[in-house]
């Protein structure tokens, strides 16, 4: 194995045609390029709507306050819908007229807990608040997966599919922050074991879907690592800058039990850094826990964050680099 270099997903702009080109040309054989996101494109084009476009037999909307579970699917369900097929269709054009294509491709979806705090009852409340909704959207996701994966198979025939699961406010699920839709009060905190349960249901629903690689990525403030490898994940994705030693510790326990770091090691909000240094940002603290060079394989290079905010050019750019770091870190790995 050699160490790669991928993003999380979210790209600046509205257009998939170039997003598809710039990525899948930067990303080339041995890094995994990814399906974008293109928030920019508005209602349904973000994590929240894309992902919730995914659900089975669960309709949705967006009403003043966001996404709400509805009777009926509505308009922006529907306008998020096309943005997928479009997206998907327009991948298909661009890989069928590559040379050769990259073994593998990456898709990213939102983890049924995030998907729970952001989705709405009925009553205005976030579906957070109640056990049977968390519940029924886990299922309806995981339900939801399969067809998802098998379209994208078609429009990359021989791709492996790598599925990215995205948590960004698990922190706050777990510790129990997460407002009430008034902003008043806190939704009660998820029992880590519920937490764990979920990303398994969804896990083994891709993984049956055929995703040769699942990650559960987290942003790095109380990144439950060991909650995700119980899970059954392949590996973790977190940002590497504010990590505490007992993240790493996690970590490096996590590569000696055969699982991949998806290592956050460039800001996308800051200037690049040299190359050595970012090679650096990974390498001291890995061999600082006693990891040897030739574990290096496992690590797959990203930005700490998607790049939607960046210009094309900007985000351009921090993909390129990151090829930069990954093959400095490879020369480590062959000293």
């Amino acid at each position: 194995m050699e160490v790669t270099a991928t993003a999380p997903g979210p790209w600046p702009g509205e257009d998939p045609l170039e997003a598809a080109r710039i990525i899948r040309g930067e990303l080339g054989s041995p890094h995994l390029p990814f399906l974008a996101e293109l928030p920019d494109r508005g209602v349904g084009s973000d994590a929240l709507g894309r992902t919730a476009s995914l659900l089975v037999e669960l309709a949705v909307d967006v009403q003043p306050y966001g996404w709400r579970l509805v009777d009926r699917p509505g308009k922006d369900y529907r306008r998020a819908v096309s943005a997928l097929s479009t997206d998907i269709n327009v991948l298909a054009d661009v890989a069928g007229g590559e040379d050769t294509s990259a073994g593998e491709l990456k898709v990213q979806l939102l983890g049924p807990l995030s998907l729970a705090a952001g989705l709405h009852l009925h009553n205005g409340e976030r579906a957070l608040i109640d056990y049977g909704a968390r519940r029924d959207i886990t299922e309806s996701l995981a339900a939801g997966v399969g067809a998802y994966l098998s379209r994208v198979s078609s429009a990359v025939p021989g791709a492996k599919l790598v599925v990215q699961i995205d948590e960004p406010d698990i922190a706050a699920v777990l510790a129990g922050t997460i407002p009430t839709s008034s902003g008043y009060r806190t939704l009660r905190s998820v029992a880590g074991q519920e937490v764990t349960e979920s990303w398994q249901l969804v896990i083994e629903a891709l993984r049956a879907a055929g995703a040769v690689e699942i990650v559960v990525s987290v942003p790095e403030v109380e990144a439950p690592i060991d909650r995700i490898v119980a899970a059954g994940a392949d590996g973790v994705a977190v940002p590497l800058q504010a990590l505490t030693s007992r993240q790493w510790e996690q970590l490096a326990g996590a590569v000696e039990a055969g699982k991949r770091v998806w290592a956050g090691a460039l800001d996308p909000g800051r200037a690049l850094p040299k190359v050595a240094d970012a090679v650096e940002s990974v390498w001291r603290p890995w061999h600082q826990m006693g990891l040897p060079a030739s574990s290096l394989g496992s690590v797959r290079v990203t930005p700490a964050g998607g790049l939607a905010a960046l210009t094309p050019a900007a985000a351009t750019a921090v993909l390129g680099r990151l090829t930069q770091v990954a093959d400095g870190l490879n020369q480590r790995v062959h000293g």
